[in-house]
């Protein structure tokens, strides 16, 4: 199996023969595009509640190549990356990233997460997304450092022969990442607040949430380095983790360490600010959950006094004032004076504060950093003749990534950020119907990753939130 790095490695480059063929582009449907669904035989799950949703949303689609986007992307996960069935009695979803045979919890919970608006229209929707929350707490509680496993516990890893960690059976890969463990909180809280349903927050549930607080606590580093090293044998530096997989030293501020970031690359600070944010937000939806559901207000006290600390350590080392912008969130920190200004496209990024409910998209700090980060002052954004947006050093120099521009919309004031993200992402989908993970800031052809569901669910999730909040945008026939 190939990597996940390897396949960033790779440039899908569509044919001029493919791209200009009227039997693929245009035929029956109602967007006048063939749709590039799997045959209904051959998807791995179906709802009517999503179903249905795609023909309502779509008829509110004056666009013809938006809408049809739309239809190949919303359903994409549901489509091909769920394997659901039951154990024990419970629901059980795994659920793969696309092109690699693997369960991220990050990866999971953000693909599944746009369906949960149609979970009460839907008993078998809602049983596939309490499934993937089981799976998650199984997962955890095999070890909260890691950040992707396998169905089948005796899958051998591809990096079982170049990591020098603690991998055990299952696991895929062992990057620590704080938003590994928050992901399946946001998912389980949300989806608590749709249905009503309690049934997922058993004893293993209160266990992972345990092992959480433990876990970031020993992170924070404040008596010793903790339990977790990580290295990997590889010419890829940002693999990696330097000073015997412990990373570079951080002063004990409170603050949580993350030695990699949502992109599964390796932080230069170990206090990653937007995954810090995140840690606040979740701690204390686990600390609602533990307080309603389970009663259990000890473990909810530990969890809010972990976020109050973490919150009160943000206050204090997130900020740094930037010539000519003023105030604005740093991406790293190191707790002694030094920070890192940049931003990655993948969530939690500081362009994605807001969504993940960390601050309003009105903070003064925040719009100060949105322009920053949407900007040559941000290393790793890239503008050119296909679009602007962010990247990260994941994909390369010049790699813009789907995720950073439809995350601008769903964190927009101006309805014309969302205007313009929906044509940018129209405009470089590369002639497959689909979002890619990045493609070249000058040449939306050249992309990585042809299958790659989370961009394809959250840039359906983005068309949704447009129907609702702002149905004129949509209305345009040519936007």
């Amino acid at each position: 199996m190939q990597s996940r790095r390897t396949f960033i490695q790779q440039t899908g480059i569509l044919s001029a023969a493919v791209a200009l063929s009227p039997q693929r582009l245009f035929a029956a449907g109602a967007t006048g595009f063939e749709s590039k669904r799997p045959p209904l035989a051959d998807r791995k799950f179906s709802s009517e509640a999503v179903e249905a949703a795609i023909v309502r949303i779509q008829k509110q689609i004056a666009d013809p190549e938006l809408s049809w986007l739309f239809g190949n992307c919303f359903p994409n996960t549901l489509d091909t990356t769920v394997d659901f069935s039951s154990e024990g009695g419970k629901p059980d979803t795994y659920v793969i990233t696309g092109d690699i045979d693997a369960m991220w919890l990050r990866d999971s919970t953000a693909q599944v997460w746009p369906y949960l608006s149609l979970i009460k229209e839907d008993d078998g929707l809602r049983r596939l997304i309490a499934g993937v929350i089981n799976r998650q707490k199984k997962n955890i509680i095999l070890d909260p450092y890691a950040n992707a496993f396998y169905k089948d516990a005796s899958k051998v890893s591809e990096w079982k022969a170049t990591d020098i960690t603690d991998m055990k059976p299952g696991i895929h890969e062992r990057k620590w990442e704080i938003d590994s463990l928050c992901y399946p909180i946001r998912l389980a809280h949300g989806y608590w607040k749709t249905s009503g349903d309690t049934s997922v927050f058993d004893a293993d549930w209160e266990h992972t949430i345990e092992l959480t607080v433990e876990t970031f606590k020993a992170q924070q580093r404040k008596e010793n380095e903790g339990p977790y090293t990580f290295q990997r044998t590889t010419a890829w530096a940002t693999d990696g983790v330097p000073l015997g997989g412990y990373g570079y030293p951080v002063k004990p501020v409170g603050l949580i360490c993350s030695m990699f970031r949502p992109s599964d690359d390796a932080t230069i600070y170990p206090f990653l600010i937007p995954s810090n944010f995140f840690a606040v937000v979740s701690l204390r939806q686990a600390a609602e959950i533990l307080h309603a559901v389970k009663k259990n207000d000890a473990l909810a006290l530990r969890c809010t006094l972990l976020a109050d600390e973490v919150n009160e350590a943000l206050k204090k080392y997130a900020t740094v004032t930037y010539p000519g912008i003023g105030k604005v969130y740093a991406y790293e920190v190191n707790g002694y004076g030094s920070y890192n200004l940049m931003d990655d496209a993948n969530v939690p990024s500081l362009l994605a504060l807001p969504y993940l409910d960390a601050v309003k998209n009105t903070d003064p700090v925040y719009l100060n950093t949105r322009k920053l980060v949407w900007s040559e002052h941000n290393p790793f954004f890239f503008k050119g003749k296909a679009a602007a947006g962010i990247g990260g050093p994941h994909a390369g120099l010049n790699m813009i990534w789907p995720l950073s521009i439809t995350m601008k919309a769903l964190t927009a004031v101006n309805p014309e950020d969302i205007r313009q993200s929906l044509h940018d992402l129209k405009a470089t989908h590369g002639g497959t119907g689909f979002m890619h993970e990045s493609f070249h800031k000058d040449d939306a052809s050249k992309f990585s990753r042809k299958w790659f569901a989370w961009a394809n669910t959250l840039f359906g999730e983005l068309v949704m939130k447009t129907a609702h909040t702002h149905p004129a945008i949509l209305q345009s026939k040519n936007i």
